[in-house]
């Protein structure tokens, strides 16, 4: 008897195990078919297209937008962004420094874009943007600078919003992102107070999502990490989400940037 009841225990352990790991298994063969033909591809193209486009009030194309590297330079800005600018004395992430590229280039109104919906109108244009962008410093490696004092303060801000607790739910980021091992569903849930690798965190957004056949920047992404928690939603570019992506960028410092990615 005794015999028999460690041979089921055996069994029960053994198919459990196998399980988990079919489970795993089917996720990461999940991810692997997605990725292949990533719709992304067409977001990028519309974005190279809008940083070419003589648009707005003043006619003109964004080819002088300065996004840290210099007037027009693209390949390699992602991954140093966000950052310290000078000419408005802000650290700026890529879609508020896209905003203020729009208002003085082109002579649109930042203040409208940014209370648009997602994916409306010239929100939809920049996402688009901000795929074409990201895309160019794909497999480079995420480098924030952090040689400024408002840089330095930054990070120190948004590390203090990761850690915040509140809301109906007493949810803060880290309720989700803060330990290794964590997940949702069948969401594997990286830890985002540490280097999470290549290609995780921020280093994997903007994404394409199929759940809503939508591209997702970095502002999107925060502002429904909100929404989940049950948090009042931040404005766009809003300092907060800035911060939030100084802190996960620093934290993310030599990791590949794979964007734009795709999830589910």
């Amino acid at each position: 008897m005794r015999r028999l009841v460690i041979t089921t225990a055996l069994a029960v352990a053994s198919t459990a195990g196998f399980a988990q790991k079919s489970t795993a298994d089917g996720i990461a063969e999940y991810r692997a078919m997605l990725a292949d033909g990533n719709p992304a591809d067409l977001f990028e193209a519309k974005g190279e297209d809008l940083w070419k486009k003589k648009r707005g009030p003043k006619n003109a194309s964004l080819e002088q937008c300065d996004l840290g590297k210099g007037p027009g330079v693209v390949k390699g800005a992602w991954v140093e962004l966000p950052r310290w600018f000078a000419d408005t004395k802000r650290v700026q992430d890529l879609e508020s420094r896209l905003l203020t590229c729009m208002e003085t280039l082109q002579g649109l109104n930042a203040a409208e874009i940014a209370k648009a919906p997602f994916g409306k109108g010239e929100q939809a244009n920049m996402e688009a943007l901000a795929a074409w962008i990201s895309a160019e410093s794909r497999g480079a490696k995420m480098n924030l600078p952090q040689g400024h004092a408002e840089e330095r303060r930054m990070y120190e801000l948004g590390k203090r919003a990761f850690f915040f607790r509140g809301g109906p739910m007493d949810f803060s980021c880290a309720s989700c992102h803060g330990e290794d091992g964590k997940r949702i569903r069948l969401q594997d849930l990286p830890n985002l107070t540490k280097n999470p690798g290549d290609g995780v965190g921020f280093a994997a957004w903007p994404a394409y999502r199929v759940s809503s056949g939508e591209m997702w920047s970095m502002q999107r992404r925060l502002n429904d990490c909100y929404r989940q928690q049950r948090f009042p939603e931040p404005d766009f570019a809003s300092d907060v989400t800035v911060a939030l992506g100084v802190y996960l960028g620093v934290n993310a410092k030599g990791n590949k940037s794979a964007v734009p990615t795709i999830k589910r």
